[in-house]
């Protein structure tokens, strides 16, 4: 199990925001792309995760750092849903 307030504390003393964030089965987020970096953790079941083209399929507690600037898609695939942490790189 994961411990949040570890999780939530170090991306914070990293200069990033921190959220959790739920997505049904089969849920598509297609061709994102934000101002600042984003970092994604997976908490509960699968999604596949393209970055910049690239796919990754990350495991549980996997902590994954999206760019500034680059497409990216989430597709929850697991039949349960999805569960993540997430979060922006707060601007000074």
């Amino acid at each position: 199990m994961l411990d949040t307030t570890i999780i939530e504390n170090n991306w914070r003393s990293r200069g990033f925001s921190f959220e959790l964030w739920e997505d049904p089965p089969g849920q598509i987020w297609k061709d994102f792309r934000h101002e600042t970096d984003e970092l994604f953790m997976l908490l509960e079941g699968e999604v596949i995760l393209t970055v910049d083209n690239k796919t990754l399929k990350p495991a549980i507690g996997e902590e994954v750092l999206i760019p500034a600037g680059v497409d990216h898609t989430v597709q929850t695939s697991s039949t349960t849903g999805s569960r993540w942490y997430y979060g922006y790189k707060i601007r000074r």
